[in-house]
């Protein structure tokens, strides 16, 4: 079973040098506007501007986790980009992009 397939968050896996290897519905739906061709098998890099291109261009090659905010058009978004492994390989990495509330509760928990 594919359970991010459809899930509300835009998922994106690229390998190790950067190609883009899946894409889930809501990656597709948010990256794929009309008249764009098939971003897997595309280049990640080759999709961001600088200065993100260098800085996932180091990700790829100096592995770690990136995490930020954006607003677009009134949408706020969580970006969760993170290595995966497999056998504990480095494989590439991942990117999660979520839609969040503009005023976000934050809980404290002890």
């Amino acid at each position: 079973m594919d359970y991010f397939k459809e899930v509300n968050v835009a998922v994106t896996v690229c390998d190790k040098e950067g190609k883009i290897i899946e894409m889930n519905d809501k990656s597709r739906k948010t990256f794929l506007k009309p008249g764009r061709e098939e971003l897997v098998g595309k280049n990640v890099l080759d999709c961001h501007p600088e200065p993100a291109h260098s800085l996932l261009a180091d990700m790829l090659q100096n592995p770690r986790t990136h995490v930020y905010t954006i607003e677009k058009n009134g949408v706020k978004k969580l970006i969760y980009q993170t290595p995966w492994y497999e056998n504990g390989e480095y494989g590439g990495f991942m990117e999660l992009s979520m839609e969040i509330p503009v005023e976000l509760k934050h809980y404290i928990r002890k």
